[in-house]
């Protein structure tokens, strides 16, 4: 299930500021007019969308949008939550069998989860079960690579073409040195296609790529716990073996996390007892 994500706004919004403070601290309000350049800006973009254009196909171009989406969003991942559903199907299994697993998948909404368990269901081989998932997460990676590959280049890209637009600005300057009022503009040219690609290069575009890179590491852990998961209830482990098993994924906070409810369970049940 994916959640808004308002880490990436937020980080986007704060340099964004730290920007416009520094140009204030500096020169007031007036020097936000220095800093608009519509050529400047025409030059970077226009570039970068070129450069894009060319090292992509129209189809992976079309990804765009929807890859730049998934930097806003994030998955409710909870691993403790995982462990405790491996937990409950492996008792069950043990119970009732293999068979009376699929109640248990209705109202799951991870597919990933579904489909690992219903080849359990069909008596699918464990080192086959681990083959077949693992190749859906090395077809995922593959996806999301490719996705995440626009905006790397488009980080890329991006300064480079601040350095075009001010070697233009540059060469504009240097042929009207006879007039200096041309001086000035040539100048802002020159500097500001530089800023915009560097602000969008280093705030922008390699930030979300790296948060795209470590949301497909994340969900890449997760699949790979879902595997041990199915799997052990697939070869009829006893639960406590498997929670023990599918714990040494937890990190030391969760582990903490995980002793303490188990001791107010504890608590609480000898309190109802008494």
């Amino acid at each position: 299930m994916k959640k808004r994500d308002i880490l990436t706004p937020i980080g986007i919004g704060i340099g964004a500021t730290m920007i416009l403070m520094g140009i204030y601290f500096n020169s007031g309000l007036d020097g936000f007019s220095t800093f608009l350049q519509l050529s400047s800006f025409i030059i970077v973009l226009g570039g970068l969308t070129g450069a894009l254009l060319i090292n992509f196909n129209l189809k992976e171009m079309k990804l765009t949008g929807k890859v730049f989406k998934e930097a806003f969003s994030k998955s409710d991942h909870n691993l403790r939550e995982l462990i405790q559903l491996f937990i409950r199907l492996s008792e069950k299994a043990r119970r009732e069998g293999l068979l009376a697993l699929e109640s248990e998948l209705e109202d799951l909404e991870d597919e990933f989860i579904k489909k690992g368990v219903y080849l359990a269901i069909d008596g699918i081989e464990p080192e086959v079960i681990n083959d077949i998932m693992n190749a859906e997460i090395t077809a995922m990676e593959e996806r999301h690579g490719k996705g995440r590959a626009i905006i790397e280049k488009a980080g890329e890209y991006a300064p480079s073409w601040g350095m075009i637009g001010t070697l233009i600005g540059l060469v504009l300057m240097l042929n009207n040195l006879t007039t200096p009022e041309t001086i000035g503009p040539s100048m802002a040219v020159a500097l500001l296609t530089t800023f915009y690609g560097m602000v969008l290069a280093n705030l922008v575009f390699i930030p979300i790529s790296g948060k795209l890179y470590n949301m497909t590491e994340e969900e890449v852990f997760m699949k790979q716990v879902i595997i041990e998961g199915v799997i052990g209830v697939q070869s009829g482990q006893n639960p406590k073996i498997l929670e023990e098993k599918l714990s040494a994924f937890l990190s030391n906070e969760e582990l903490s996390m995980q002793e303490d409810e188990v001791e107010e369970e504890v608590i609480g049940e000898t309190a109802n007892e008494s």
